[in-house]
């Protein structure tokens, strides 16, 4: 069963804890069954190949990979304050339901 996440790509999210604690990133992926995300230029490691293993990489060498972060390691970054915030829902008068920062108020679905 697949459980929903706040966290959508595309977000810019805060670290909140681990190796990558304090920095920020766009959200590039996720993978719904281990609730983790890719974000952009974080979690990098370097990852050897050998010669003729890799398609992409015939001649072999090192190829930098990004690694995932668990999704309760994250934190939405509020559009007013800049600040990493919670996040909520509510249901708008059109039938829309929308994320909203629970910092400010601020919309962040349009």
């Amino acid at each position: 069963m697949q459980r929903s996440t706040r966290i959508k790509k595309g977000d810019v999210v805060y670290v909140l804890t681990g190796r990558e604690k304090g920095k920020t990133g766009k959200v590039l992926d996720i993978d719904h069954d281990k609730e983790r995300a890719v974000v952009e230029k974080l979690m990098v490691f370097k990852r050897h190949y050998k010669r003729g293993r890799n398609p992409a990489q015939p001649e072999g060498g090192i190829v930098e990979k990004n690694g995932s972060i668990h999704l309760s390691n994250l934190s939405l970054i509020d559009p007013e304050s800049k600040k990493p915030t919670r996040i909520g829902t509510k249901l708008l008068e059109n039938g829309k339901r929308v994320r909203f920062a629970k910092r400010s108020g601020a919309q962040i679905d349009q």
